[in-house]
């Protein structure tokens, strides 16, 4: 019954990560044989009948990708803010500062809630729908909890969000905003997804969607919108580096699986995109694990202004390190202050005001291109995934008037900010 909720989907079930188990498009994240993470599994005879024409002529949203998706075919089952087809842009003045030969900016802040997790919640209460779910609910660092509590408002479903309660103040106004409920756990982040774990298994919460425990599998394919949406706005064609951030791994992951299907399915050349991880000195179990020449994971207890990627146990790690490794690509972590410097540097490079998950991105792709680790000379692609005014904490106090002046002609030109 449950996979002919999908019939018109290219998904053909869901796939264990570890053990290839499969099972049916239900609402499951863990296998039940080796307690591995599930996937969904497309049947890739499907995938490749899709075309760049069919895509084209697609809405200009992340529904384009609907045939490459395990839901949203057919518009009366989507239930989005419609996100996507955000700016990709031509980074030279940066690139020039950090003596690259071409670099763009992926902008993802140009989404409804101002971060990528527009992508991943509609696809994922999309599928909740589907699945028979009437409330909507999530574990969150920030970010997803206002595009969860926003997609509710506007499907008038209800919803309730769980955050750490020291989030930066502008999340918490932005998750509260919408009128659902806003449970703030006084822990971790890793204290609020057990706790959202458990609640699943609980009657109270028997029909609600918790759209990155029990239904993360249909969640996580959204990110893949962010590999298709490069390789298209670059002309169909695969970019040679990327740069991502990590907090899970799951979004490095899912972009480096967009990009092998694109190739597979023939609507890119082949080619191999070397992937790049970047996470905060502050919480970077995978970049540790990484550089130590592991995939075990050491959780660690979170710090830093990163806030929105302090997951100090990562579930996706394992994954997001072969990714890095089997494209030869690699890993770097950066302090509080080489994040700031990072923001500081974007905006005043390209214009756009980064939350500081794309302070770390910056500060990686610099680092990384010190240690030799990453090539100058391949054109490289940068994801920036939320909007600054999240974080205006981090920045405020570095930044602020160059020039305070009464309101004559004479004050202004004392204070040199005439030109003769």
């Amino acid at each position: 019954m449950s996979n002919a909720l999908f019939a018109d989907s290219p998904a053909k079930g869901l796939v264990c990560r570890n053990c290839d188990a499969t099972y049916d498009l239900v609402a499951q994240h863990a296998c039940w044989q080796c307690f591995g993470p599930l996937e969904v599994d497309y049947d890739l005879d499907e995938l490749a009948k899709v075309t760049r024409a069919q895509i084209e002529a697609g809405p200009q949203n992340i529904w384009r990708y609907a045939p490459l998706l395990p839901v949203g075919v057919h518009p009366g089952d989507r239930v989005s803010l419609n996100p996507g087809l955000t700016p990709l842009i031509d980074a030279e003045h940066l690139a020039k500062a950090l003596g690259m030969r071409k670099l763009w900016v992926k902008d993802d802040s140009a989404n409804p809630t101002h971060s990528f997790k527009d992508r991943v919640v509609s696809t994922a209460v999309s599928a909740a729908v589907k699945l028979g779910f009437d409330r909507f609910a999530c574990a969150s660092t920030g970010n997803l909890a206002n595009s969860v509590a926003a997609h509710a408002a506007r499907a008038g479903v209800p919803s309730i969000v769980f955050i750490p309660s020291d989030l930066e103040p502008g999340k918490i106004v932005q998750s509260a905003i919408y009128g659902g409920a806003l449970v703030a756990v006084e822990g971790s982040y890793d204290d609020v997804n057990r706790l959202c774990s458990e609640l699943t298994e609980t009657d109270d919460f028997e029909s609600t969607a918790f759209v990155n425990v029990n239904i993360r599998p249909y969640y996580a394919e959204g990110s893949k919108t962010l590999g298709y949406e490069v390789a298209e706005q670059l002309g169909w064609r695969l970019p040679e580096q990327v740069v991502v951030p990590m907090a899970s791994g799951e979004l490095l992951t899912k972009i480096h699986k967009a990009f092998e299907e694109s190739a597979e399915i023939g609507l890119t050349a082949p080619g191999k995109v070397r992937v790049f991880g970047a996470q905060s000195a502050g919480c970077s179990p995978i970049a540790d694990a990484f550089d130590a020449g592991t995939d075990v994971i050491t959780p660690v207890k979170p710090t830093g202004i990163a806030k929105s990627l302090n997951i100090g146990d990562p579930a996706a790690g394992p994954y997001a390190i072969e990714a890095c490794r089997s494209t030869g690509g690699g890993m770097a972590k950066v302090s509080d202050d080489e994040i700031r410097d990072g923001v500081k540097l974007l905006a005043a490079t390209t214009g756009v005001f980064a939350e500081t998950a794309g302070g770390v991105v910056v500060a990686t792709l610099r680092k990384l291109l010190e240690a030799g680790s990453l090539d100058p000379e391949a054109e490289t692609v940068i994801y920036n995934t939320g909007e600054g005014l999240k974080t205006l904490d981090a920045v405020s106090s570095l930044v602020g008037p160059t020039h305070t002046v009464k309101p004559s002609l004479k004050a202004a030109k004392d204070a040199g900010i005439l030109v003769s």
